[in-house]
């Protein structure tokens, strides 16, 4: 066996020459996958600006760099992605979230989320995805956190920490309706918004929130969201 079995971490050969290249690779893995937390999940395509170490789950349908790899961790190690493929019973923390997720051997979930947990393993999780947005400069802005694919959402909170500036109002929603969570939310610093589904709404695939400026585009500012909605796990086979 060239690699360990739980975390695949390459093992050194007899009289092997370059030691420390073995054991470097080793120590990556190592500091990649211990203590996981991870930035973001649901994301189709790696983030433009991600820090080097930054870590993910990677979303349904991934495309780029990222293409082929659904449902692994990608890590950013020396400036390429690295992938790896989990097992049941790991566990990482989601940042954006802030909530803990468990993997089944099948796909991630909220772990002990509240709500009901069936014989099988079917369950129902009430999960809070939470993040802070910078705004980007234009009419538009849109998050880098995503409603989860296949989440039922309750409703969108927020409140602005930074004061929006070049916009005097904005409404807070999605591409197919970008007022579905409010409009003529105030600019100014501390307004808040509280975005309830008239009718719970279920998405099918990850969705970022948009932000849409009214009375001139976005020049800058910062709010912090948070996505409350229902996540369903299906019967263990």
């Amino acid at each position: 066996m060239s690699n360990s079995f739980h975390l695949g971490l390459p093992f050194l050969e007899a009289a092997q020459a370059q030691k420390h290249v073995t054991v470097n690779e080793a120590l990556r893995r190592l500091d990649a996958l211990l203590h996981l937390s991870i930035a973001a999940r649901d994301l189709a395509a790696p983030p433009e600006e991600a820090e080097e170490g930054a870590r993910y789950i990677v979303g349904a349908e991934a495309e780029g760099a990222w293409a082929g790899h659904e449902g692994k961790l990608a890590a950013l190690i020396d400036g390429a992605w690295t992938f790896f493929a989990p097992r049941a019973g790991w566990q990482a923390f989601d940042e954006a979230a802030g909530v803990m997720l468990v993997h089944d051997g099948a796909g991630w979930s909220p772990a002990g989320g509240s709500g009901p947990t069936g014989a099988s393993g079917a369950a129902t999780a009430l999960t809070l995805i939470e993040g802070e947005h910078e705004l980007t400069a234009g009419a538009i802005s849109e998050t880098a956190f995503a409603i989860p694919d296949r989440a039922i959402v309750l409703g969108v909170t927020g409140r602005v920490i930074e004061a929006i500036a070049g916009a005097t109002t904005w409404s807070l929603g999605v591409a197919d309706d970008p007022a579905r969570y409010g409009n003529s939310i105030g600019a100014m610093l501390d307004a808040t918004v509280i975005g309830v589904s008239g009718t719970p709404c279920a998405y099918y695939g990850a969705t970022p929130l948009r932000l849409t400026a009214a009375g001139g585009d976005f020049t800058t500012g910062r709010v912090r969201l948070a996505i409350h909605c229902l996540e369903l796990t299906g019967p263990e086979a």
